[in-house]
């Protein structure tokens, strides 16, 4: 049986708690380059259009972005992952230490470039994207390091997130280490998931896919209410995990935790200009939420919420708790 949840949440109580939360992200940090142009013409040499560039932004991506919504909500956060020693890389470490976040479990490899996702954007619309990146999994020393951390700082934060793009931070070995070290201290792990890594992703406590990811670990296609619970009771099993959180878009999110009434959320969403970081605003507020006391419901409703503010901006945007509490207001 499925619910549209309605009861009233305590916004200001879970609000209130989130300075004196710590959350650990450890995944794929990457950095968001925005080039903001605008078109006139189309090319001569090419039947493609012509942007007149007129500025440039760099923002948190990934597990950074993950951290950088959690940080623009007053909580405090940990992030572990790794970049390149260049200068994309100076430029994440710059911008995590001006919002306060400590990056000590940031390592630097000279053998990799820093994880960059260039979009062009005219006239509100992205026109395309190139990326430049190293897929390969981590050498052994870096993945050892990275786990160390982990077993480090885990015993300090109130949840865990393991943030997977594919980029070759997240591997097998860390997901396990991660997810047994904070099982014996106790601790909630979300992870945001990667299509083709299913098989890494057993024994967390949240996995919060998109429709299509649930559909492809499910095995069943997502075209009613019926089959949205019979693919998400088959994720609790095939994840063995407590929770699983699809997110639908317009459609809002689906709740599934283990021995209770799976939990519609509807959308708040007025306007979608850019999904862009919906997946890290989702994981990471719910990781807050969650930290602060709340039950995965409440947490769903308000990661839902946050997401509809996101979704209504273009580029990869972070929801401040002024407009988080009106968001929730307006929405109950």
């Amino acid at each position: 049986m499925l619910k549209t949840i309605t009861e009233m949440i305590d916004t200001d109580g879970i609000l209130s708690r989130f300075k004196d939360t710590t959350v650990l992200v450890v995944g794929d940090i990457i950095l968001d380059e925005f080039i903001w142009g605008k078109v006139s013409r189309i090319s001569p040499e090419a039947p493609v259009p012509v942007v007149e560039v007129q500025d440039e932004t760099l923002l948190l991506g990934g597990a950074a972005n993950v951290v950088n919504n959690i940080r623009s909500l007053g909580g405090q956060v940990f992030l572990s992952g790794l970049v390149g020693e260049d200068e994309r890389g100076r430029k994440i470490l710059g911008l995590l230490e001006e919002k306060g976040v400590q990056t000590a479990g940031v390592l630097i490899d000279p053998r990799r470039p820093t994880t960059v996702k260039t979009r062009i954007v005219a006239h509100s619309q992205q026109v395309v994207r190139f990326d430049r990146e190293d897929q390969a999994s981590l050498s052994q020393g870096y993945a050892d390091s990275l786990v160390s951390y982990a077993r480090d700082t885990i015993p300090h934060a109130d949840t865990v997130v393991i943030a997977d793009y594919g980029k070759g931070v997240v591997t097998e070995q860390l997901v396990q280490a991660v997810t047994q070290i904070s099982k014996q201290q106790g601790k909630v792990v979300l992870l945001d998931p990667k299509i083709s890594r299913f098989h890494l992703y057993r024994d967390v406590t949240v996995v919060t896919p998109n429709s299509q990811e649930a559909t492809l670990a499910s095995g069943i296609e997502i075209v009613d209410e019926t089959s949205l619970k019979e693919a998400g009771d088959k994720l609790l099993d095939r994840f063995n995990c407590e929770v699983v959180l699809i997110t639908r878009g317009e459609s809002g999110m689906a709740l599934f935790e283990r021995g209770k009434e799976t939990i519609l959320v509807p959308t708040t969403a007025r306007e979608v200009f850019d999904v862009t970081g919906a997946g890290d605003t989702v994981v990471g507020v719910m990781a807050l939420v969650v930290a602060a006391g709340a039950s995965f419901g409440e947490a769903a409703v308000i990661a839902n919420d946050a997401a509809g503010i996101v979704v209504g901006k273009v580029g990869t945007a972070t929801v401040p708790p002024e407009v988080m509490k009106e968001a929730i207001t307006r929405s109950r």
